[in-house]
């Protein structure tokens, strides 16, 4: 996994991942490799937003969650 891509590169990896699933003809371990990636993508989004949402915490000055 690599921390250093953007959320937007990630959601963009995500969209092409999701393209190459739904193309018949893979074999099980493709897409299950794929799958795997896709798995890795969504850990890295998930916490490059919970970063963003800690910032915005703190730039509020509340530390607390808002909904």
């Amino acid at each position: 996994m690599n921390d250093e891509k953007t959320l937007e590169q990630a959601f963009t990896e995500l969209e092409e991942l999701t393209a190459k699933m739904e193309k018949e003809g893979l074999s099980l371990e493709e897409t299950f490799k794929l799958y795997k990636e896709g798995l890795d993508l969504v850990e890295l989004c998930n916490k490059k937003i919970e970063k963003v949402e800690t910032e915005i915490r703190v730039l509020n000055g509340t530390g607390e969650e808002h909904e």
